[in-house]
């Protein structure tokens, strides 16, 4: 991946040909702590790449709110349900993650530790959110379709007319609460799919907690669900 220099450091910068781009268009994804240049599907990735480097200014500004990222390897510290567990990792244990207290113990080469500890991950997540989901939507006396686990930046869930949902898997990093009442949150929309009054009612009666406390939480901590990078 391309870097570009802001203030004496290199920031990655994905590129991103689109068919319908006739300029350039430059973001900063904070979470990712990356940047994100389009350019036409013809265009020069160099020319591209040397007027990004010209906006300084606007990238010296951006790049001050990227959230720090954590790399996931031996040693390294991952949140799972909202408590940081340390990544024990031996050569001699098997490479299937075994969580013991607040420790993932785990074995195999140590360069792949990192990918294991997210496969790991994203099979607890899919098995909570598929078993969350079909309890409370049978509680509603509604029925969910499929239920799959995603990586998107932009939300938590989804619920499509066809009564699909999915979720980012990323949630099992967070506390309990906050992935339950996302899954009430989109269960709900089996009923109602929009965010009525209606809706927020059925919420409130899904979920065990409190949903506004949830919502915080997200809106405060949720961005630093994708600062870790597992390799």
């Amino acid at each position: 991946m391309p870097r570009i220099l802001v203030d004496g450091e290199a920031w990655p910068v994905r590129l991103v040909h689109h068919a319908r781009s006739r300029r350039y268009r430059l973001v900063f994804d904070a979470a990712r702590a990356e940047l994100r240049l389009t350019l036409p599907q013809r265009g020069s990735a160099a020319k591209a790449l040397r007027w990004a480097s010209e906006q300084q200014d606007w990238l010296t500004e951006q790049v001050g709110k990227a959230v720090v990222p954590v790399e996931i390897g031996p040693g390294a510290l991952v949140p799972l349900f909202g408590i940081d567990r340390r990544i024990e990792w031996n050569p001699a244990l098997p490479r299937a993650v075994r969580l013991d207290g607040d420790t993932m113990h785990l074995g195999g080469p140590a360069d792949g530790v990192g990918r294991r500890v997210e496969r790991w991950l994203k099979a607890q997540a899919l098995d909570l959110v598929t078993a969350e989901s079909r309890d409370i939507a049978a509680r509603a006396g509604l029925k969910a379709g499929r239920v799959g686990v995603g990586d998107p930046r932009s939300r938590w869930g989804s619920c499509t007319a066809t009564g699909d949902l999915r979720y980012s898997w990323r949630l099992v990093m967070a506390p309990d609460h906050v992935r339950r009442a996302t899954v009430a949150h989109e269960v709900a929309h089996l009923r109602h799919m929009d965010h009525g009054r209606a809706f927020h009612a059925l919420v409130d009666e899904l979920h065990d907690g409190d949903v506004a406390a949830a919502r915080a939480w997200l809106r405060r901590e949720g961005r630093g669900l994708h600062r870790y990078r597992f390799g």
